[in-house]
């Protein structure tokens, strides 16, 4: 497949200009309030180190946006390394000082893949995390096919009835998009395996799981109308598959990807904030299920852009109705701009087939 060698192509370049890091300066950390299933509540976010996602760091190539793997150290790493850096971070922050707290724990990949964190690293952690006392939920990331019965097994033995939230990247409920521009490497089916199987595992054995899918905003190869109801679509099938919870992302332009490539030669542009802004309201209008909007690189040269005079302002009212979970309303003259894009969207689409657009 054309996408996927390219992605290998550029992901092998960028691995050959990646400066070693190690395990501490690959670890982050941060706490601050976030919308939780219980209301706004502290949360507590640790980026915890790992070698990478397996996905991109195999054969695959991984993802056509992603960059996640040039903050790994692409090299295994000991469970009591991964434990002490893990406890440096969560004595950075007043966490003691909550009733109830929730954790999220980032791994640059899947939290479930042993391969990516350990079983003795990620069991500690969590049992670090239940002598607190006072974590309310637990919130990681996996992809689809680590979602297996014996993993979540291990993990509730430890957390009990602990909340816990895992989030899958679906980004697009279109195959086609997902796997041919996406280069994401598991189907729909898979997907709904890993919420049916977090379904199941609720109602036969009592567990507290919740499911939540990132939806990716304008893959390559999409313009900005199709971008926007793609997005909208995948929402309406995650409720209509009883996901819990969506978070919507952005694209923003991340080194040694594809989709910097191809913004290099201007076949790429980020989404406009207005686009993003037409998604979250829309779901939010429509669909009884929370839906965070991303904003990361808003307002940047690699990130969704409006204007210099409104950028700023939706960034924080983004931000701020997260929390509220309220429609975002906002008007700007750079707004009609949008409209005309999306309008003739269909006028500008592309019939030139992803094998020869000129790439290389």
């Amino acid at each position: 497949m054309e996408i996927e060698n390219l992605t290998k192509e550029i992901r092998a370049q960028a691995f050959e200009r990646k400066d070693p890091k190690t395990p501490s300066q690959v670890a982050a950390s941060w706490y601050n309030d976030d919308l939780t299933y219980d209301g706004v509540a502290k949360t507590l976010f640790i980026i915890l180190p790992t070698p990478g996602c397996s996905w991109a760091i195999g054969d695959s190539g991984g993802c056509t946006m992603c960059s996640y793997v040039s903050d790994c150290t692409l090299e295994p790493i000991d469970s009591k390394t991964i434990v002490d850096i893990f406890k440096q971070h969560l004595n950075r922050f007043p966490v003691n000082e909550e009733d109830n707290i929730t954790v999220k724990l980032f791994a640059s990949g899947s939290f479930l893949n042993p391969r990516e964190l350990p079983k003795d690293a990620r069991d500690e952690i969590l049992n670090i995390l239940m002598n607190l006392g006072n974590v309310h939920e637990i919130v990681v990331e996996s992809r689809a096919e680590y979602v297996k019965e014996e993993y979540i097994d291990e993990v509730v033995d430890i957390i009990g009835d602990t909340l816990f939230e895992i989030s899958m990247g679906l980004e697009t409920s279109n195959d086609y998009t997902r796997l041919k521009k996406i280069n994401k490497g598991f189907s729909l089916d898979d997907f709904n395996n890993a919420v049916s199987l977090i379904q199941k595992l609720n109602s036969k054995k009592g567990y507290n799981l919740k499911s939540k899918a990132y939806i990716f905003v304008k893959p390559i190869l999409l313009n900005e109308k199709d971008a926007i109801d793609e997005a909208i679509e995948t929402a309406r099938y995650c409720a209509d598959h009883n996901v819990d919870r969506l978070s919507f992302c952005p694209a923003t332009i991340h080194g040694g990807t594809l989709i910097e490539r191809m913004w290099r030669k201007g076949a790429y542009q980020p989404p406009w904030i207005w686009s993003c802004i037409k998604i979250i309201n829309t779901v939010r209008k429509e669909l009884d299920i929370p839906a965070l909007l991303d904003t990361s690189g808003f307002g940047s040269r690699r990130g969704p852009y409006n204007c210099k005079k409104c950028n700023k302002d939706l960034k924080h009212m983004i931000i701020a109705n997260n929390l509220t979970q309220t429609p975002i309303e906002y008007e700007c003259d750079c707004k009609n701009k949008w409209l005309a894009e999306v309008n003739n969207a269909d006028m500008n689409k592309s019939t030139v087939p992803a094998k020869h657009l000129p790439l290389y």
